[in-house]
């Protein structure tokens, strides 16, 4: 199973993408809750060095909220991440599936939110 929504952005580096990136998730309602630059990180704690990698924590509070009265330990899984990272042509840009990973919840009444924000979230990314 997929478990990411995916776009390659074409000539861009992962700096250009991100107010794009941005952008495109404020537009359907979601803002950004977390940030982590996987490759400042791994450069500080590890010595590692490795290609631009950036992680966005996505979150449509209403969606959340919906999800967390159906399911009240889903905050465990949120918010929706959403990676810019270098791939050999450009960045590529990918969102988690959220009927992926609510899939492991079995509770029926989060299927319908999970498609609503998985919906969304390919409109973020197919939109790019």
């Amino acid at each position: 199973m997929n478990y990411t929504i995916d776009k390659v952005l074409t000539g861009v580096t992962v700096e250009e993408a991100e107010p794009r990136v941005r952008e495109a998730l404020a537009a359907k309602g979601f803002g950004v809750l977390t940030e982590i630059n996987v490759k400042e990180t791994l450069k500080k704690k590890l010595g590692e060095d490795v290609a631009p990698y950036k992680i966005l924590g996505a979150c449509k509070p209403e969606m959340a909220h919906k999800a967390m009265m159906a399911e009240p330990k889903i905050g465990a899984m949120l918010p929706c991440n959403v990676i810019l990272r270098t791939v050999e042509n450009g960045t590529e840009v990918s969102a988690i599936d959220p009927l992926a990973s609510m899939s492991a919840v079995e509770n029926p009444a989060l299927m319908g939110i999970a498609t609503d924000v998985k919906n969304l979230l390919t409109e973020v990314i197919v939109d790019l």
